[in-house]
């Protein structure tokens, strides 16, 4: 079975099994769970560790089962779809197997993750799905290549120039109009907490309400946004408001300055100082709203 690997291990206290390794596939991992119930996933090696002094005799006669029990002629299959409804791309290489290779994107990583028995070939620097999975990576392919296609460096480059030529207007006031829609850019796999004071790069403390997961424009990202103008990172749309001073007293500054990781996901808890100020303001516009509430209670009106 192609991308399969079994090696023999002994544990620090004298435990010995084996380690396996194999393509990623849902319902091979159901059926291998099954048939070993004693494997546990070691995640910091990604395989599967089975105990036992025979372990690796046994994985290779179950893989090879798998094999014997209906892979034999499932490529073969899978080499007549292709010639009968052919893949025609760039980033699609046929070869013993089908061998892509795209710029980096996400999305790309994520859908072939998805096919059964994809593995990437570090080697080669390619991804290699055999015919088999033809049929899967066949329904992928439009979002696969759609991804690979936004990330290549001269439509990134495209994106950025119409950014900046599409709009007129001068760039306070695009921003001041992009600010009144109250959006924000956030890292989809690591979205804010709602209703607490976060700093956010550019629009400083904020409380975010809301997020509906649309995914970023990257031209609108690229004007407006440049930490969500990258490529290792989905973002999606939060909904955000200013925060009470009630709010801003209630956060806990942050012990350390912010890192890479935080500020490429948009935002990170506020410091002291960046509270301190947030709480100035806020209570200078509860003063003036104050104001302005009771003049417009002691103002008389005009005879009837």
């Amino acid at each position: 079975m192609d991308g399969v690997i079994i090696r023999p291990v002994e544990e620090e206290d004298g435990d010995r099994g084996a380690i396996a390794t194999f393509p990623y596939d849902r319902a091979l991992v159901e059926r291998f769970r099954a048939a070993f119930p004693q494997a546990r996933w070691r995640n910091d090696e990604r395989a599967w560790f089975v105990p036992g002094v025979r372990a690796a005799q046994r994985l290779a006669r179950w893989f090879a089962g798998e094999v014997e029990a209906g892979e034999a002629h499932v490529d073969d299959r899978g080499r007549d779809a292709f010639a009968f409804d052919p893949i025609d791309s760039p980033y699609l290489e046929p070869a013993e197997d089908l061998r892509i290779r795209t710029p980096y994107s996400r999305t790309v990583v994520e859908q072939l993750r998805e096919v059964p028995w994809a593995y990437w070939d570090e080697d080669m620097r390619v991804w290699r799905v055999p015919f088999r999975s033809y049929d899967e990576l066949r329904r992928r392919w439009p979002t696969i290549e759609a991804a690979a296609r936004r990330n290549e460096p001269a439509e990134r480059q495209r994106r950025r120039r119409e950014a900046e030529g599409a709009v007129r207007q001068p760039q306070a006031a695009r921003l001041a109009a992009e600010r009144r829609r109250r959006r924000y850019p956030v890292a989809a796999d690591a979205l804010p907490p709602p209703n607490q004071p976060v700093m956010t790069a550019g629009y400083g403390i904020v409380v975010f309400v809301d997020t509906a997961g649309e995914i970023v424009d990257p031209a609108v990202a690229a004007a407006f946004y440049p930490h969500a103008d990258r490529d290792d990172l989905d973002f999606v749309w939060a909904d955000w408001r200013v925060p009470s001073l009630a709010e801003l007293i209630a956060a806990w500054p942050a012990r350390h300055p912010p890192g890479e990781p935080e500020r490429a996901r948009g935002w990170w808890q506020p410091g002291r100082d960046d509270l301190r100020q947030a709480r100035r303001t806020a209570r200078a516009r509860e003063r003036a709203a104050a104001r302005r509430m009771g003049g417009a209670e002691e103002r008389p009106t005009d005879p009837a």
